[in-house]
């Protein structure tokens, strides 16, 4: 595994870190990306707005779904494939094989590169929304793009960390989505004060 993710690292995923930082670094953007980094930082964001969810009766099934499919992606990807998989962060990497220091606009991460939390919490929120309700969805989706290209741009993710990231963060939104609705299918209709069964 380690074989296949330094080739990868040296003839996919560095060529292009170092074609974001020669084409696309400025100052707006520096500024701007260690902000917009943060909406991924542990998923609190999207756990904070799926518990929001959960108040309003109306989006209470898609609030639940958000948290299960958060919940799968921490247990899958943070759990158990980080330290598996145990990639250094590109930095590292620069440092160890080619002795190349790497100026970080944000304090280096101490846990390993491999896939990036940051992407799946944001996909698996963002997906979630989209599927129930595209108000919510569309910018919801802008936002873990945004947050997936911070992940580049601040040279903490390659390329490949994300890529996968983002497949599977739209993998357990859908899986969290279906997971939740086979629960509502199984649960008693809820009653209205006059004793008729309403719609889940």
């Amino acid at each position: 595994m380690e074989a296949i993710m330094t080739f990868f690292a040296v003839n996919f995923d560095l060529p292009i870190l170092e074609w974001i930082q020669a084409h696309l670094q400025c100052g707006v953007l520096d500024f701007l990306m260690p902000i917009i980094t943060l909406f991924g930082e542990g998923g609190i964001f999207w756990i904070a707005w799926a518990v929001v969810l959960l108040f309003i009766p109306k989006y209470r099934k898609v609030g639940w779904s958000m948290g299960v499919a958060l919940i799968l992606g921490v247990l899958v990807c943070n759990v158990t494939l980080k330290p598996l998989i145990a990639r250094p962060r590109p930095y590292d990497f620069q440092l160890k094989q080619f002795g190349k220091e790497i100026q970080l606009l944000i304090a280096a991460q101490h846990d390993f590169s491999f896939p990036s939390g940051h992407t799946i919490a944001s996909f698996e929120a963002s997906t979630v929304l989209l599927i129930h309700d595209k108000r919510m969805g569309i910018p919801a989706v802008i936002l873990a793009v945004l947050v997936t290209f911070s992940r580049l741009y601040l040279y903490v993710h390659y390329p490949t960390d994300v890529i996968f990231s983002f497949f599977a963060g739209i993998g357990f939104a859908f899986l969290g989505t279906f997971i939740v609705r086979k629960i509502y299918d199984h649960l008693p209709a809820p009653k209205s004060k006059g004793g008729k069964y309403l719609a889940k």
